[in-house]
């Protein structure tokens, strides 16, 4: 009878040890680049200003406590942000894959929409409407900045959304509209049950992405005047001269958008699993 092929043996047996020397290899080298970065860095000859500009334990210490409160505006302008972004990016990729040429003007709207919202900088648009919208002085019209800040977010990110769900409309096989439609179903309901989950499935990864830029761009609102977490750290680096509050604000959002991120590999990585799976089958 047959051995197993040469090597095939030591493979197997050292197969854990492997993955333990591995293991060691990277953390050794890992040690080894980021300590030399560190010694370079600390061996500089601007670092003693450095460490005193931007990594003062006495303005960290205080401006923690007021930066900490402030986040959470910025939570939640993302949290409403996201709550209408999501549906009505939604509709606009419904409307542009609208087929036939009784839909033409629908879908030239919702592409002009989406053009011109991706082209202009977000910035801008947080200014035209913060500080233009209040002056129209209409009866009843808002006038807070985190209103207006809410309204430029979902605006910005409904156009980039769109297209994420449109990629995902359109990475649905026609196969399985026209299944749908071979047992009755309306061409609506074939996309409201067929299409529309198929596709929701598949852009959930890079629509977190999404998210994470999202959760970052809330500090553009501080431009019209919104107290959050960046104007905070703004009026705190005015009272005392130090940019260690910047760093102060960068750790928060880090706190927030690094366990998204990692979530975002881990469906990824699900995903791709689940493909390789079916594949093998």
């Amino acid at each position: 009878m047959a051995g197993p092929p040469p090597g095939r043996s030591s493979l197997i047996l050292g197969g854990r040890g492997g993955g333990r020397r591995a293991a060691i290899v990277a953390l050794v080298s890992t040690v080894v680049v980021f300590g030399l970065l560190g010694a370079a860095v600390v061996n500089a000859p601007g670092w003693p200003l450095i460490q005193k500009t931007f990594f003062n334990a006495t303005y960290w210490a205080d401006s923690w406590p007021r930066q900490v409160p402030a986040i959470v505006t910025n939570i939640q302008l993302f949290l409403w942000a996201e709550a209408f972004i999501l549906p009505l990016a939604l509709g606009i990729a419904v409307l542009r894959s609208l087929s036939g040429p009784v839909f033409f003007p629908v879908r030239l709207l919702a592409t002009i929409y989406t053009d011109v919202l991706r082209g202009v900088p977000g910035v801008l648009v947080i200014f035209l409407l913060g500080f233009g919208m209040p002056i129209l002085g209409f009866e009843g019209m808002p006038t807070a900045p985190e209103f207006w800040g809410v309204v430029s977010l979902v605006l910005l990110y409904s156009a980039y959304v769109s297209e994420v769900y449109r990629a995902g409309i359109e990475s649905v096989h026609p196969s399985q509209e026209a299944a749908a439609r071979s047992l009755g179903l309306s061409r609506w309901q074939a996309l409201r049950f067929v299409v529309i989950p198929q596709a929701v499935r598949r852009v959930i990864p890079p629509l977190l992405n999404d998210f994470i830029g999202l959760q970052k761009d809330t500090a553009l609102v501080s431009l019209i005047g919104v107290l959050e977490v960046f104007r905070q750290a703004q009026i705190d680096e005015s009272a005392s001269f130090n940019f260690t509050p910047y760093l102060v604000t960068a750790v928060l959002f880090l706190v927030l958008t690094v366990p998204l991120a990692r979530l975002t590999d881990w469906l990824v990585a699900r995903d791709r699993r689940r493909q390789l799976a079916a594949l093998a089958r």
